[in-house]
């Protein structure tokens, strides 16, 4: 597949959304609502449960699987209060020496009057920050559309992973099209100059690790609950002042 065709199949109907992939994956899910601030963000699900026995805070950004959960998430648009949640989340795990799993899939941040009167930028710099300077184990799992800062407030994880039908960049490329030829039918080139591709991506070294979809069969749901319980495992005999030293420097060398 060509970059358009593999945008195309990032956001097909029909696709796993966070909410499979935590049923699939955490078992005895619980899920935690509200910032503590100002409300609750359906965009962003998240709460507690365990990977192959080990407890977990899980983070994921929903779209929903048909038209009323669509709307019900606000199409996986995150509003500053989902960011907040998840930063609320993260240091309860931080507390109770869980580590954390995020599932991203956004075509961006919220950018409604509303989500921009109450601090959408300084929401998403704040869960940036917070979650590179955690003294826990992260780890970031591209599931679908990884869309700007949306999708970055939730991917400064120790490791980045991405599905090989997922994607990562830092603007839409409807938008690159607009901006770059002012035309938006220019949407496949935009594609190719986004290096936007789990291919692309591992090569620039922005994501660690690119998994194999296998159709999202049982056996890829499986495959990555081992994946993921070992690299809790290896990360858990890390000393937290090096997890965040070797967060930095990834993300430094950008």
């Amino acid at each position: 597949m060509n970059a358009y065709e593999i945008v195309l199949k990032s956001r097909e109907k029909g696709r796993p959304t966070a909410v499979k992939y935590i049923e699939k994956i955490v078992d005895g899910f619980i899920e935690l609502h509200g910032d503590r601030r100002f409300a609750d963000d359906a965009a962003v699900i998240g709460g507690i449960g365990t990977v192959c026995g080990r407890p977990v805070t899980v983070i994921g950004i929903e779209k929903g699987e048909d038209t009323n959960a669509k709307v019900a998430h606000n199409f996986g648009c995150a509003h500053p209060e989902g960011y907040r949640k998840a930063m609320r989340l993260m240091k309860e795990a931080e507390k109770f020496h869980r580590p954390v799993l995020c599932f991203v899939d956004t075509s961006g941040a919220y950018c409604g009057i509303g989500a921009e009167e109450r601090g959408q930028a300084e929401a998403i710099a704040s869960s940036i920050m917070e979650m590179i300077r955690l003294k826990t184990p992260a780890l970031s799992v591209l599931i679908g559309e990884g869309g700007s800062g949306g999708a970055l407030g939730l991917s400064a994880a120790d490791e980045v992973w991405i599905t090989e039908t997922s994607t990562y960049s830092v603007i839409s490329p409807e938008g690159c099209a607009s901006i770059l030829w002012k035309d938006s039918s220019k949407v496949a080139e935009a594609c190719d100059c986004l290096k936007l591709t789990a291919n692309d991506l591992i090569a620039l070294g922005a994501v660690d690790r690119v998994v194999p979809e296998q159709g999202f069969s049982d056996g890829f749901f499986a495959s990555l609950k081992e994946e993921i319980a070992a690299f809790f495992a290896e990360k858990a005999k890390v000393p937290a002042d090096e997890l965040i030293e070797e967060r930095y420097r990834r993300f430094r060398k950008f």
